[in-house]
């Protein structure tokens, strides 16, 4: 992992930046952040000098993994709760795109299974449709 830390407006202190460490490295379960292609800029600052209550300090976090981007954007009124939701908002995002890839394997193998147990003679093609995938392409037909 690569990260690139960001402030605007503010003094980062060591305590926030542990703590901004400690939640990216809750993300592990999500994406590998062992690995050296996977790169994570992170912007913490004060959205503007002059409010004195508000949310007026911001979180950000764009994730690169190789063609893939990940961006997450919270305000909040103090600088860990917008990192806490910052946090949350690009889990929500990683996980999406893992449960999608799960699903897509899963009905690849759901089709290969159909096509080994009733060969290639059960199997119809229906023509390109307006939504893509294996649900509108392929559709397995039942004969008796």
């Amino acid at each position: 992992m690569r990260l690139n830390l960001k402030a605007t407006n503010v003094v980062l202190s060591d305590t926030i930046k542990d703590y901004l460490e400690k939640r990216l490295r809750s993300l592990d379960k999500l994406i590998s952040l062992d690995d050296q292609s996977v790169m994570i800029d992170v912007e913490l600052g004060c959205s503007t000098k002059h409010h004195q209550s508000g949310d007026i300090f911001f979180a950000e976090i764009n994730i690169h993994h190789g063609k893939e981007a990940f961006r997450s954007v919270s305000n909040r009124p103090d600088l860990q709760s917008a990192i806490d939701d910052m946090r949350d908002e690009i889990a929500g995002e990683l996980s999406s795109k893992r449960g999608k890839l799960r699903a897509l394997s899963r009905r690849g193998g759901q089709l290969a299974k159909a096509l080994l147990k009733g060969g290639y003679e059960g199997f119809e093609y229906i023509g390109r449709p307006a939504r893509a995938g294996w649900k509108y392409v392929k559709r397995l037909v039942t004969r008796k």
